[in-house]
């Protein structure tokens, strides 16, 4: 993504980037070259052969992300259930956002936990759904001109399991709960469970915020949000298991900005192609140059710490009992298993055929990092970078 560009990654905030900004770093810029090691493949039958290097396998870099997604999303077939599927979204004001960029561990588990605890709260209500739902959470902090801004989509089945585990209760045609009322509750929780954070001493505060660790600031600072619009909003149903499977494998492993929104990178700076969602048809797709040094900045804002979970399963989906609770849902359906699994493709990414004539590549050398291979490729250099993970 940045390869030949490592003095500017260490000229772009000089003494502000945290150690695990500096391990993405350092892993993006290696990944996929001699500096990892690699393999030689050649073919079985016409003997082309490739130089294939190791991936970094670090969930941050944008290549690293299709293996991974379709490994997840593999476990996850077997739990989908044939009901219609909801997408629903909660956001956090600016003022959140900014204590957020500070807090990271912090505010990113209140978002999770406030969000999830609002839906299973306002499903449970015989007002409303009256019964146990599962959700499927998906963290992303960044728009998409990569400035913070962190936000939770959740899937959610169009249904739950009534409160005696006798049935399955279906949610209305194209409606699964009232965003109003969803809205109330996440500001509500969000904002008490905030405030009992601040007074524990888990918030910190730096630069123009730094005030905000006295107590009467920090109330004063969030009194504004209690009467403010937290958006909370769902979008129509899939079309089906399928469906949802696709709109997963765009949602849970992505990063902030893909390879193939990149459009230049040259003396000005990095050119890529952005989404202005204020902007209505064409005018929505937009091109936008930031100097390399802000370019980066900007990516690295959304490198999470170090062993947080960005994808967590709440309600009928928790861990614990997610075996159960599905095997049950599909009994209340009266589905069995197998009928409610879409056909799975499996693509070993890592062991492509031969690209001249189509015949099994088989791996001749290993080679450690930074070492130089024996083999030479067929021809021209054509290195083949692929996930090795």
């Amino acid at each position: 993504m940045f390869r030949d560009r490592g003095p500017a990654w260490r000229r772009a905030n000089a003494g502000h980037v945290s150690l695990e900004q500096l391990k993405v770093m350092s892993a993006i810029e290696n990944c996929r070259t001699a500096a990892l090691g690699g393999h030689v493949a050649r073919c079985e039958d016409c003997a082309y052969t490739t130089i294939a290097y190791n991936s970094c396998r670090n969930r941050h870099c944008p290549k690293c992300q299709g293996a991974a997604a379709k490994e997840w999303l593999a476990d996850r077939e077997a739990d989908l259930l044939p009901v219609p599927y909801y997408h629903v979204v909660f956001t956090l004001p600016a003022q959140i956002a900014d204590i957020a960029y500070q807090n990271k561990a912090v505010i990113y588990n209140l978002l999770f936990k406030v969000s999830a605890e609002t839906m299973l709260t306002i499903a449970a209500d015989p007002k409303h759904l009256g019964a146990r739902i599962g959700i499927t959470s998906v963290l992303h902090t960044w728009g998409s001109a990569m400035t913070h801004h962190p936000h939770v989509h959740m899937i959610v089945p169009g249904g739950g399991i009534s409160p005696e585990g006798k049935r399955w209760v279906s949610c209305r045609p194209r409606f699964f709960l009232p965003v109003r009322v969803l809205s109330r509750l996440y500001r509500r929780l969000f904002l008490e469970k905030l405030i009992a954070t601040h007074k524990a001493g888990r918030l910190h505060f730096f630069g123009d915020h730094a005030p905000l660790a006295d107590v009467r600031a920090f109330a004063a600072y969030l009194a504004p949000l209690r009467n403010a619009e937290w958006v909370v909003y769902a979008k129509r149903p899939f079309g089906g298991p399928e469906a949802v499977l696709a709109y997963l494998s765009r949602y849970t492993h992505r990063v902030a900005i893909s390879n193939s929104r990149l459009v230049a990178l040259g003396d000005k700076g990095v050119t890529f192609r952005w989404k202005d969602y204020r902007a209505e048809g064409r005018e929505r797709q937009k091109i936008m140059t930031l100097a390399t040094g802000e370019f980066i900045r900007r990516f690295l804002i959304h490198v999470l710490p170090s062993r947080f979970h960005r994808i967590r399963h709440y309600g009928l989906f928790a861990k614990s009992a997610c075996a159960d609770n599905i095997a049950r849902a599909r009994e209340l359906l009266a589905v069995a298993k197998s009928e409610g699994q879409p056909a799975a493709t499996t693509v070993d990414v890592n062991k492509p055929s031969c690209p001249c004539c189509g015949g099994r590549m088989i791996v001749i050398e290993l080679f450690e990092r930074s070492a130089t291979p024996r083999h030479r490729p067929t021809g021209p250099t054509n290195v083949i970078r692929i996930d090795t993970s």
